[in-house]
């Protein structure tokens, strides 16, 4: 049985036009042959990807959203760029192959990469796939060090001194996040504003040791071996990835582990399936990336409760474009109860902190 991410027809209203893609592709990349075939991947909430045959190759293209989207999001340029400078340097990155932000395309900046196979998780496990919990806890240890592999990287080295501004980039997240929770709360959201000014309250100054964060680290954005499912190949979405403070990115992978004992409330946020038996507990994982990576989290509560934060956010700015009817994706009608939940997990942080 394959447990490999497929590919389905194009939703309505996220059609390509086949044929203009072709014509640009084999422009741009040497040897490609044959006709086209599009297909997409059906999940993802932001950006669009899609799945391209080209001849015997298979290749993804990645697009931003139809709609209006926030002003900084959705750069095509910058993921192709991170993805140039780091996959030489860290396996587990996609080779990019073409980038164009000519509208005459398909209206928006796009790019195209080589296909990574293997087995992508989503919320729940596939029929017929399984971990034991010892299993599990090699996945979760796997995952967290390819986390570390990256943050231990040097950016400057690979060529990625101006991709981002370290000095200060605590403070522009907090503030940033913050902006854009309020320009896109909408009346059934939660206000939050206590949380806000709490994390504007108790930000920790910048690492020291500042370094590429990808900003959306989490299960189903990796790649998984298709022969040892608790090896990890790849590492796919890289739309948020800048130069920043390792610890803020460590708090937003931590915001999705919800473990199968957690309350039952947390559970409507859960995206990846951290609810096996096995996958260790919040206190362990900050344990084995304080081990693994030699950075101490002292202020773990903000971290938490930042990561928490900004996930509900996230999910804020989708559901945003839905309740104003910029979309029609069903799926996105359900992430106000994501919303709510998260901010109910953010509160339990806030109260039970010492900070």
């Amino acid at each position: 049985m394959s447990f490999t991410d497929t590919a389905t027809l194009m939703r309505t209203g996220e059609e390509l036009d086949a044929s203009k893609i072709e014509a640009f592709l084999k422009d741009c990349i040497p040897g490609l042959d044959g006709s086209i075939t599009v297909r997409q991947f059906p999940s993802g909430h932001s950006n669009l990807t899609y799945l391209l045959a080209v001849g015997n190759r298979e290749l993804v293209l990645r697009r931003p959203p139809f709609g209006t989207k926030a002003a900084t999001a959705h750069d095509m340029g910058r993921e192709y760029r991170i993805l140039n400078a780091l996959h030489s340097t860290f396996p587990y990155c996609p080779t990019p192959l073409a980038y164009t932000d000519d509208p005459s395309v398909m209206g928006s900046p796009f790019y195209v990469m080589e296909r990574l196979r293997g087995i992508v998780l989503r919320k729940d496990l596939p029929p017929g796939l399984a971990f034991s919990p010892e299993q599990a806890r090699e996945l979760s240890e796997n995952f967290l060090r390819v986390l570390v592999e990256l943050h231990s990287i040097d950016y400057k080295s690979v060529g990625l001194e101006s991709f981002g501004k370290p000095q200060g980039y605590v403070k522009r997240q907090v503030e940033g996040w913050v902006k854009r929770y309020r320009a896109a709360r909408t009346p059934d959201a939660p206000e939050q504003e206590d949380i806000m000014e709490w994390l504007l309250e108790k930000m920790p100054p910048d690492s020291d040791r500042p370094g590429i964060v990808h900003n959306d680290y989490r299960l189903d954005n990796v790649v998984l071996d298709e022969q040892d499912p608790t090896k990890i190949v790849g590492v796919l979405d890289w739309e948020m990835a800048t130069i920043g403070d390792p610890l803020l990115d460590f708090g937003n992978s931590l915001c999705y582990w919800i473990r199968h004992d957690d309350p039952e409330e947390l559970h409507v946020a859960r995206l990846v399936p951290t609810n096996m038996k096995g996958v260790p507990t919040r206190e362990e994982v900050v344990r084995f990336y304080e081990q693994n990576s030699g950075r101490s989290i002292a202020n773990c509560d903000f971290y938490s409760c930042f990561g928490l934060f900004r996930l509900g956010a996230i999910f804020q700015q989708i559901y945003y474009r839905y309740y104003h009817g910029e979309t029609q994706d069903e799926r996105f009608k359900s992430l106000i109860g994501g919303v709510k939940a998260l901010e109910w997990a953010t509160r339990r942080v806030v109260e039970r902190s010492e900070l």
